[in-house]
């Protein structure tokens, strides 16, 4: 059969051509960037205008506040967009921003996000370990952490529950100067817990 019989053949069916969209890639507009209510993107009827000292020089258009910030050759600030009216300062918005990205690093810097570390004991430590295993807690401790301690029973140990209280007890104490008990010791199958907090300044 020729090329052109089978184009005949498949256009004469009840097929329905659908057009396929085309996308040019630059009619795709990026979005736009955001803009901070900064002098010419201040558009409210009316704002409430605080001088670059503070002072409160009342209520008046947004194009009366940019023509005063202008004057003062300083910028004009939206610093509270949802109050009735709205409320702008004249400042050095550069200087503003400066500030306010200086203190966001500091708060960072001094967030510290609390972990809980683990420490393992059984009943037949000994007290040179214990005293080992709680100079690991006191570091933990001391870098703000809290400390999961857990005594680990085996077989015919559960027998003897009273020594593990005894090894926990011991722990306790060496770590009694920079910890407080955030969780009192107790007992989850073969397992006796207690969670030790860094104790408050």
């Amino acid at each position: 059969m020729r090329r052109a019989d089978c184009c005949a053949l498949f256009f004469s069916r009840n097929w329905r051509v659908l057009p396929i969209a085309y996308i040019n890639p630059r009619d795709q507009r990026r979005p736009e960037k955001r803009r901070d209510p900064i002098n010419e993107n201040v558009r409210f009827p009316e704002v409430r205008l605080i001088g670059p000292n503070g002072e409160n020089l009342g209520i008046m258009s947004s194009r009366e506040a940019n023509q005063i910030a202008a004057q003062h050759n300083l910028d004009l600030y939206c610093i509270s967009p949802k109050a009735n009216p709205p409320v702008c300062k004249i400042l050095d918005y550069g200087k503003y921003r400066f500030e306010q990205q200086k203190a966001e690093k500091q708060a960072k810097k001094n967030q510290h996000k609390t972990e809980v570390k683990q420490i393992q004991l059984t009943p037949q430590i000994g007290l040179h370990d214990i005293e080992t295993k709680a100079r690991k807690g006191r570091e933990f401790l001391e870098d703000g952490n809290k400390v999961e301690v857990a005594v680990i029973f085996r077989g015919r140990q559960l027998s003897h529950k009273e020594v593990g209280v005894d090894v926990m007890n011991k722990f306790m104490e060496i770590l009694a100067d920079v910890a407080q008990v955030d969780k009192a010791p107790y007992w989850e199958e073969k397992w006796y817990r207690a969670i030790l907090a860094p104790k408050k300044k």
